[in-house]
């Protein structure tokens, strides 16, 4: 069991007190480099100050004759002024230092150069003047760079804490530094632990799962400024566990240890670190995340830094938690340690919340979201919530914290996210909520060389059109039948976005139909087999279009929905039906026939249907849209989605009705 589970605010205080106590809080120590494109990146352990001017001489800043301003002064343009080549001006380039006698320089476009007789030479020769004759008087030190006009000896160029960048680099070998202090980069080792693990590349068998966490969390250390490695994958073995975790103290000035955290029967992380050290935490009230194991593993080797003790971090092991604890324990660590402040390069934004979410009271939830700006305002639209939803990681542009005593907020709350992404790309995203569609995933494709991000959340068709009622999306996916008229969303239209103007364009036409396993084991062939006993259905989420068509068809057939085995096990996606049923989760599911043929599933067509784009007329208006208008004509992307099964493009881009 856990040992406490603590606030998140009592876990950090706890970890900062021991990594004071153990001398292992601030930088770690500095290193010294040269100045050149490794330092790039780098953070300053200490100021870099000029050790010469810049320039260290009084530069010309034109191509032009050096002269002495007070023998200019008389020259206009109806009395020029004669210098001769030598004794009054001397010609420079730019950037070549000035002779001690002159204080100023006239640029060659404005002066007429003479040759030995007098006579006015081209302008390509007036490097080869004898003499040079001026219309306009020149003020003391014109177009001069008087020494030290960029840096100053001694002046501060880049402070201490300062992420080296490129243009850091010049300005520092300007001031005359070629060696660079910079904060040593922390060593971060990372444990994979698990006896279900195989490498990336090896092929899992069942009950196998492929090992990628400490490829995220060793590009993280990265990102962060730390050096990390990877050990090699070690089995739920108690012994064989200490011992990696023993190597590991021996190499690294923190440890990372993945999976095992928990309190199962081969969950050995806890009881490994309290042999090895001092367990200080086992547990924390924080979502995604609970099972944190965070401790110090005593050095059984003389460590060449002299170091006894190096922090261990027990790291979950589904992906989102192991994640989300990099987030809140590693990178605050190895800032600190770099010497960067804690709030360089943190953003957060106001948004929008889209729809109500809940969150457990005792708890800090961490939610994920995508980002999107719907008529000039900030929308933030959740993603699902699992600790296992990799793909809420990559997908995500922000995370919104939901503080402790909170149950949660209400859709259209305003609420503080932190960004993930630069914010000038929500400007360029493209925000659709409603009913799931494999095309939409190819749009998203066809979408990016017009610099425009297509983020979609699966709401279900009715959630798309509620989602328009709020001003939340710039266009919804639907197909919701209306089964009195044969006709697809109108109705709906009508009841959900009364008075709104909008366009319906035709999209595509799709096949739906029943998934069922390779070779029908359970010779499966309509909705009537729903009646029987042995059939497990997957359905699809409440408000979706394929849920309505199911319940159209369940009445129609006489089934009640409440006999029919599964029925209220909902999935958001027509993959993810697919999957619920290539697991042996369900039996079947109603879906599209695209998604039977990605998951090699066998497909019984039943009904075919419209699904359609549901655009506000402010949208149409947008010029951020006009690219997707502009792809329903295109050939290529018709083609692209006619490549899979079930789909027909004859009316994409016609526009169906207009309100």
């Amino acid at each position: 069991m856990y040992l406490h589970d603590i606030p998140l605010a009592e876990a950090r205080a706890r970890f900062h007190q021991a990594l004071v106590e153990i001398a292992a809080s601030g930088l770690l120590g500095e290193e010294e480099i040269d100045l050149d494109e490794n330092a790039l990146g780098r953070v300053l352990s200490r100021a870099v100050t000029a050790t010469r001017c810049s320039p260290h001489f009084h530069a010309s800043a034109m191509d032009g004759y050096a002269v002495r301003a007070v023998e200019t002064l008389n020259a206009g343009p109806t009395q020029p002024v004669t210098l001769v080549v030598g004794e009054q001006a001397l010609y420079c380039d730019t950037g070549d230092p000035i002779p001690v006698w002159a204080d100023a320089v006239i640029p060659i476009e404005v002066i007429e150069s003479l040759d030995e007789q007098g006579q006015i030479s081209a302008p390509s020769e007036v490097r080869k003047a004898a003499r040079i004759r001026i219309r306009a008087a020149v003020t003391g030190w014109t177009h001069i760079r008087p020494m030290g006009e960029d840096i100053v000896t001694s002046q501060l160029i880049l402070a201490a804490g300062t992420s080296v960048r490129p243009a850091d680099l010049g300005a520092a070998a300007a001031g005359g530094a070629c060696k660079l202090f910079v904060a040593r980069k922390p060593r971060v080792g990372i444990l994979p632990t698990g006896s279900e693990l195989v490498k990336i590349g090896q092929t899992p068998d069942t009950g196998e799962l492929t090992e990628f966490n400490s490829v995220v969390l060793a590009a993280m250390v990265q990102e962060w400024g730390g050096l990390a490695r990877r050990y090699a994958i070690v089995a739920d073995d108690y012994e064989a566990i200490c011992l990696a975790l023993q190597t590991a103290a021996a190499e690294c000035d923190l440890v990372l240890i993945n999976a095992g955290s928990s309190a199962g029967s081969e969950d050995f992380t806890s009881q490994a670190v309290e042999r090895l050290g001092k367990l200080l935490v086992h547990g924390v009230a924080m979502r995604p995340g609970h099972p944190v194991v965070i401790g110090l593993l005593k050095c059984e080797t003389v460590r060449q830094d002299g170091r006894k003790w190096i922090p261990v971090i027990g790291v979950p092991g589904y992906p989102v938690s192991a994640a989300l604890t990099a987030e809140i324990f590693v990178q605050p660590l190895l800032s600190e340690w770099l010497g960067i402040p804690q709030s360089e390069g943190i953003i957060q934004v106001d948004a929008t919340l889209t729809r109500k979410v809940n969150s457990p009271a005792g708890d800090d939830d961490y939610l994920r979201v995508v980002l999107g700006y719907v008529e000039n305002n900030l929308l933030a639209a959740p993603l699902s919530r699992g600790a296992g939803v990799t793909t809420s990681l990559s997908k995500a542009d922000g995370i919104l914290v939901i503080p402790r005593m909170t149950q949660g907020f209400e859709a259209g709350s305003r609420v503080k996210v932190r960004l993930y992404r630069h914010e000038e790309e929500l400007h360029r995203t493209i925000l659709t909520i409603g009913s799931h569609d494999l095309t939409l995933d190819i749009l998203a494709q066809y979408l990016a060389p017009y610099e425009r991000r297509l983020v979609s959340a699966n709401a279900g068709s009715l959630g798309g059109l509620l989602a328009l009622q709020r001003h939340e999306a710039h266009f919804a996916g639907s197909h919701l039948l209306d089964v009195e008229t044969g006709e697809y969303n109108l109705s709906y239209i009508h009841q959900y976005l009364p008075g709104v103007p909008l366009r319906v364009f035709g999209w595509v036409e799709r096949v739906q139909g029943m998934l069922v396993q390779k070779g029908n084991p359970k010779g499966i062939q309509g909705i009537s087999d729903l009646a029987r006993a042995d059939v497990r259905l997957v359905n699809r989420q409440r408000g979706s279009g394929t849920r309505n068509l199911l319940d159209h068809w369940l009445i129609k057939s006489g089934i009640l929905p409440e006999t029919v085995c599964g029925y209220d096990v909902e999935e958001f996606t027509h993959l993810g039906v697919a999957a619920a049923v290539v697991s042996g989760r369900a039996d079947c599911g109603l879906a599209i026939q695209a998604s039977a043929q990605i998951l090699d599933l066998d497909f019984i067509p039943l009904f075919e249907e419209s699904y359609q784009l549901v655009v506000p007329e402010t949208s149409v208006q947008d010029p951020l849209l006009s690219p997707l208008f502009d792809l329903m004509q295109e050939p290529r992307l018709k083609e692209a989605i006619l490549s899979m099964p079930g789909y027909k493009v004859d009316r994409m881009g016609c526009t169906l009705a207009r309100f």
